[in-house]
């Protein structure tokens, strides 16, 4: 996950990564989210031909838990008890348990749409110290003491999921500080850095993807992953840079826009400013035993590259298996493999919307920075469990 939220124009392509706070409950899909209708594997373009094996350890890692959610259990006990007796060895094999275990349901939109906005998302690297000096001098910081979460479903049952966060002004409860606001020092954060990083824009896309390691100056590598958010609205400054003329949408992507910074070091601080939203994090220690060595997505399980997926909880519940179909990024290769949702995005709204996770490091940057493609996607549901519609 890394973090929720993703631009809008070509900057989405960021996406959003994906969040990553604790184990999401899994949801069922209100009528009005999507339409779900059951086909065939065979409608499903590239079935046969995809490596279902390397989706398989996403699955398995998934398994624990959607067992352990008592709402989630009753769906999911039988495919993954056969799952953890199951060991396909190849991809025919792995192909036949999913098509024994699931039903593919095409999704499309309540106004009949069936194509949407696929976008990617990448674990980047940083470069810091625990210790601030004059080459590291930007901090990522730990929650703060007075940011409140407020679950609104204790006030209002109608308002389950809903949550919103500030801070006490006196006996009023008031938005938290914004990025302006924070970036000026007004927000009780001094001792709560985790580490500085030696560039401002790297740090701003950082929060955009939640999650990233950062190589110190120290020795070693510090792994950190999204804490929470200050509650302002997102603003994609990809967009901005779009409407002001300074980049075109089809040029627009990660890449570009850090350039466009690089250049105009006297313009960045202030159009950093302008988004709001501000992400704090938390040092994550790696689980040595687990089969993928990713970040942690929504779901509570590590994400495996190109393999999990970003999704609206609302239209699509967590750990579902997913058969996407798009392209490779600015290009018509067809890319259909089978994905897991494993993550949500704050800017991931509807059911036709999903946000690639591409992997660790530059390479997958690039691929990442860079996508923002059309496709389809189908719904793999346990055969003999209620649909969720």
């Amino acid at each position: 996950m890394l973090f929720p939220y993703a631009a809008a124009t070509a900057v989405v392509a960021l996406a959003a990564a994906c969040t990553i706070i604790p184990v999401a409950p899994l949801q069922t899909l209100p009528p009005s989210e999507s339409r779900l209708r059951a086909v065939a594997f065979t409608e499903l373009p590239g079935w046969n031909d995809d490596a279902q094996a390397a989706a398989w350890m996403a699955f398995i890692a998934q398994c624990p838990t959607l067992l352990a959610q008592p709402a989630a259990t009753p769906i999911w006990r039988d495919a993954c008890n056969a799952a953890l007796l199951a060991t396909p060895d190849n991809d025919a094999a792995a192909r036949a348990f999913f098509e024994m275990h699931f039903t593919p349901y095409s999704v499309s939109a309540p106004d009949g749409r069936d194509t949407g906005l696929v976008t990617g998302y990448y674990e980047p690297l940083l470069r810091g110290s625990r210790h601030r000096d004059d080459r590291y001098r930007y901090p990522l910081y730990a929650p703060p003491d007075d940011l409140l979460r407020v679950e609104l479903f204790d006030l209002f049952p109608e308002l389950e999921g809903k949550r919103v966060r500030g801070r006490l002004d006196g006996r009023r409860v008031v938005p938290y500080w914004t990025r302006a606001d924070i970036e000026a020092g007004r927000a009780p954060l001094a001792g709560k850095e985790l580490v500085w990083v030696d560039d401002a824009i790297d740090a701003f896309f950082l929060h955009i993807q939640g999650s990233g390691r950062v190589t110190l100056k120290e020795g070693d590598i510090m792994r950190i992953g999204y804490a929470d958010q200050n509650g302002q609205p997102f603003q994609s400054i990809g967009r901005l840079l779009v409407e002001r003329g300074e980049l075109t949408l089809a040029s627009a992507s990660m890449q570009t826009i850090k350039q466009w910074g690089r250049d105009h070091p006297d313009k960045l601080a202030s159009l950093l400013a302008e988004n709001p939203s501000y992400v704090f994090f938390r040092e994550v220690v790696p689980d040595p035993k687990a089969a993928i060595d990713g970040p942690i997505g929504s779901l509570g399980v590590p994400l495996l590259a190109q393999r999990t997926i970003a999704v609206d909880p609302r239209a699509i519940p967590l750990g579902t298996p997913v058969y996407l179909a798009t392209t490779y990024p600015l290009s018509e290769k067809p890319l259909a493999r089978l994905v897991m949702a494993q993550d949500t995005g704050g800017a991931i709204k509807g059911a036709l919307r999903a946000d690639l996770f591409w992997g660790f490091g530059e390479s997958a940057g690039e691929q990442a920075g860079r996508m923002r493609q059309q496709g389809k996607m189908w719904l793999l549901w346990p055969k003999g469990a209620r649909p969720p519609m």
